[in-house]
């Protein structure tokens, strides 16, 4: 699949003036579980910088932070986990080793900030570099977006709206953070969020409402000097990712028998997002790719195991397997190229990443 992307990068649709030019964009979604990334953490087999490298990275991450009642009510911003997780991507992307000094620097101790997350280096940067665009966290919600430095001038307007649907249906433990910005006459939206969670028939529904409820308030603020869209639907490309926490409506035991046997397209039959999404309850005229990995959600620490699989008694609250993390887009304009998995032991998810070209229009009159 992704071999693809070179013979889609040669195509260019042009009128009198524009032309729709296509850019890369690699999209990843981590629920951490509230676990601090160890010191010098590789992301690389996250990000993966070994395949290719792409114009655009967007990374969401839910549960940066552990969800307690003290981080929940402070509804604080928790800088120095954000800017951790930020270090870490960046010598990531710019192929470089993390250095506890990066973790301390100025902006510890100042409030998270809606622009650009800057370290001092001494590295004179390069051409191939990337630098972070915009970051925000709410509560154990982090969205940061990363450019490549030649595209970044291209790049205007970013923004941020966060909708909290926790508790009370106003506090941060759920809901979202999305950003959207101008890559030169194209207007993108990502929303990065964490929807309720439940087991039980039924509790679809609490996310259905979630879902709609980030839809009606998000709100980006007024460009005065740009009729820019101030809702996530009036975008001209928009991608949805996160901890969804949809789950498959099927006995666990036989939910459990088929993972074993890798009977996906029996599972999928039966997974809550799909079946309502079909049903218009939720992200109607939404797309999501195939999927062709197994379930995200739940495995037990450190193991490639899912939770509960190796315990002969019963444990406490049991968690049948389930694709909880996912990526979906609306409209037109973004065709993927990939979706799968990563396999990493850090939290009881296991991220999932797509890849996309976006088209993009470029302006052909002088001086614009």
């Amino acid at each position: 699949m992704v071999a693809e992307a070179s013979t889609i990068l040669t195509k260019r649709v042009i009128d009198d003036t524009c032309i729709q030019q296509p850019f890369k964009l690699f999209v990843g979604s981590w629920n951490v579980g509230g676990i601090p990334p160890p010191h010098n953490f590789n992301l690389e087999n996250f990000l993966h910088t070994q395949d290719s490298m792409e114009d655009i990275y967007v990374l969401g991450f839910q549960e940066i932070v552990p969800l307690n009642a003290g981080n929940i009510l402070a509804a604080a911003e928790h800088s120095n986990i954000s800017i951790k997780w930020n270090s870490l991507i960046k010598a990531a992307l710019n192929k470089r080793t993390p250095t506890e000094d990066a973790f301390h620097k100025t902006e510890i101790g100042e409030s998270q900030r809606v622009y650009p997350l800057t370290t001092q280096s001494s590295i004179k940067p390069r051409d191939t570099d990337y630098k972070c665009i915009i970051s925000k966290q709410m509560v154990g919600i982090y969205l940061t977006i990363w450019a490549r430095t030649e595209i970044s001038q291209y790049i205007s307007s970013p923004s941020v709206s966060c909708v909290g649907c926790g508790i009370l249906g106003r506090l941060g433990n759920k809901g979202s953070v999305s950003i959207r910005f101008c890559l030169h006459e194209t207007s993108f939206c990502f929303v990065c969020s964490h929807l309720a969670s439940g087991g039980k028939e039924g509790d679809e529904r609490h996310r259905n409402a979630d879902a709609a409820n980030i839809l009606l308030r998000t709100l980006f603020p007024p460009e005065p000097l740009q009729h820019l869209p101030r809702k996530i639907l009036d975008h001209d490309r928009v991608i949805w990712l996160g901890d969804l926490n949809y789950r498959i409506r099927l006995p666990e035991e036989t939910t459990r028998s088929l993972v074993k046997n890798k009977e996906w397209n029996l599972l999928l039959q039966n997974d809550q997002l799909r079946a309502e999404m079909s049903k218009g309850h939720v992200f109607e005229e939404w797309n999501e790719g195939i999927i062709e990995f197994p379930p995200t959600y739940k495995y037990e620490q450190n193991l490639d195991d899912y939770y509960g699989s190796g315990h002969k008694g019963k444990v406490k609250r049991m968690r049948a397997p389930a694709w909880c993390d996912r990526i979906i887009w609306f409209g037109k304009g973004l065709k993927q190229i990939q979706y799968n998995r990563v396999e990493s032991r850090l939290s009881d998810h296991r991220p999932v990443y797509g890849r996309f070209i976006a088209y993009v229009e470029v302006s052909t009159l002088p001086g614009i």
